[in-house]
């Protein structure tokens, strides 16, 4: 290509604390506009902030698990400028002393380990929420004040591929630390990307272009996509790009200009006077430490070393915490020296069935729970269900609220394979279709599985059709030379 895309992302993830970043006010989603406020969150005059212990040791914890390093020294900041949902005209933010710096995460991208370094995860206070309707704006300042964490990348990232992968691989690690319900649809994760080009192989970096307004990992892979194009349609035509802010439109499919970039020293920023500067022993982050427990990657690995799972497989089962504690828990109580059926039903029936409510296999209501799943499984691991029965009563159980086993015995699915029923079956079918029986004999694999067939017909799909098979094959020895 003649273009390289350097792109660098920045996260905004809402903390989970009962209270924001410092006051007492609840940060409960979804209560009366503009009830959850106070002098502080509003910035009247006389108000002083106290930062909420339990942020800080989030916040100690996202810098952790991203290998960063976490400053002994940090102080908060106020970052000038004028916006309608900024009660304060400020924001508390952190600037030249950030909480942490220096980490990295590790992505996949084509099958090659890649290392996105994390420049600085810091903390500061969300704004408002702007609503805008007919030809009226209405301001909501509940989230004013609700601790925001920043997680700033390096401009490692080089594709927009990469950048999925990338906020994939990071939301991961955020829900199995607990510390957000990152939940984009209610603005408690929210990305901003910069990007720029440059030509290939050049060492400077073009004009940067930072883009907002992105709701989904998808909208920020597609934004980034479109401006790419465009860029590169603009320095084909010999026109200069304009460091500017770009708001992402998913309705039409493309970015539209909002504002000319603003650089660090518009912002006017200098240090919180109402907040003491912070020093946070290696006592506490060591504390914070030790609460952090196995992360997406080491799970994974597990998985794959102690259940003998291929890395796809592992993949789907520790997508998210709560999934893998689902996952685990099946597994483990599934009565069996190999857990290979049991880890196929979690990645076959439950997951698809969980993609058809919208919910995550986890949240997924089983009749009876995982014990009636395990049953299940197990009588079709041992052919006293068939296959095909078992998934067409698991869909049933969850359609009606009915244990499986309920169904099984309501229906009479239970398979046949007492030996001399079957082998009676064998011998009529065999007399009844001697053609086939003869091409069976003769070398034609497919007429097998006919007779099979015919085999489950006359016991209305009771025979164990891999009991047939073998009494077949028994029965009809091959006349064929090799």
């Amino acid at each position: 290509m003649k273009y390289e895309a350097v792109i660098g992302l920045e996260v905004h993830l809402h903390l989970k604390t009962k209270t924001k970043a410092f006051c007492g006010c609840s940060t409960e989603f979804g209560n009366q506009p503009n009830s959850q406020t106070c002098p502080v969150c509003l910035g009247l005059p006389g108000s002083l902030p106290v930062l909420n212990k339990r942020a800080l040791e989030l916040a100690i914890k996202v810098a952790l698990a991203l290998n960063c390093k976490v400053r002994e020294y940090t102080k908060f900041d106020r970052k000038n400028y004028f916006y309608p949902d900024l009660p304060k005209n400020y924001q508390i933010s952190q600037y030249d002393l950030a909480l942490s710096q220096e980490g990295y995460l590790d992505i996949n991208p084509e099958g090659k380990i890649k290392r996105i370094g994390i420049l600085r995860v810091h903390m500061e206070e969300d704004a408002g929420k702007l609503i805008h309707k007919d030809q009226v704006s209405l301001v909501d300042f509940n989230r004013s004040g609700v601790p925001l964490l920043e997680i700033v990348t390096k401009p490692d990232i080089n594709s927009p591929q990469e950048a999925y992968e990338y906020l994939t691989a990071l939301k991961s690690i955020l829900e199995y630390l607990e510390v957000s319900d990152c939940d984009m649809e209610k603005g408690s994760l929210r990305c901003d990307a910069n990007i720029s080009l440059k030509a290939a192989g050049a060492k400077g970096l073009g004009v940067k272009t930072e883009l907002k307004n992105m709701n989904s990992f998808k909208g920020v892979r597609d934004a980034l996509t479109y401006e790419i194009q465009r860029q590169a349609g603009l320095l084909e035509r010999g026109q200069k790009l304009a460091q500017e802010t770009r708001l992402w439109d998913a309705e039409k499919s493309l970015t539209v200009l909002m504002r000319t970039k603003e650089e660090a020293q518009d912002y006017r920023y200098f240090p919180e006077p109402d907040l003491a500067p912070f020093i946070i022993t290696k006592d506490k982050v060591e504390e914070v430490r030790s609460a952090i427990t196995e992360l997406p990657q080491e799970k994974l690995a597990r998985f794959m070393r102690e259940y003998n799972l291929a890395e796809y497989e592992a993949k789907i089962l520790t997508a998210s915490r709560k999934d893998a504690d689902y996952a685990e828990d099946c597994i483990k109580k599934y009565p069996a020296e190999d857990k290979k059926t049991i880890v196929n039903w979690l990645i076959g029936p439950v997951l698809s069935e969980a993609n058809t409510q919208n919910c995550a296999p986890s949240e997924l209501k089983i009749p009876g729970g995982n014990a009636e799943l395990i049953k299940l499984a197990k009588l079709a691991e041992e052919g006293k269900v068939s296959h095909l029965a078992a998934k067409a009563v698991f869909n049933e159980s969850i359609t009606t609220g009915r244990p499986a086993s309920e169904i099984i015995q309501e229906k009479n699915l239970y398979q046949v394979s007492d030996s001399a029923s079957l082998e009676a079956t064998a011998e009529e079918v065999i007399k009844e279709n001697s053609g086939p029986a003869g091409d069976y004999r003769a070398g034609k694999e497919n007429a097998l599985m006919f007779l099979v067939g015919q085999a489950m017909k006359k016991t209305k799909g009771k025979a164990n059709p891999k009991l047939m098979q073998e009494i077949f094959k028994r029965r009809l020895p091959r006349c064929v030379r090799e």
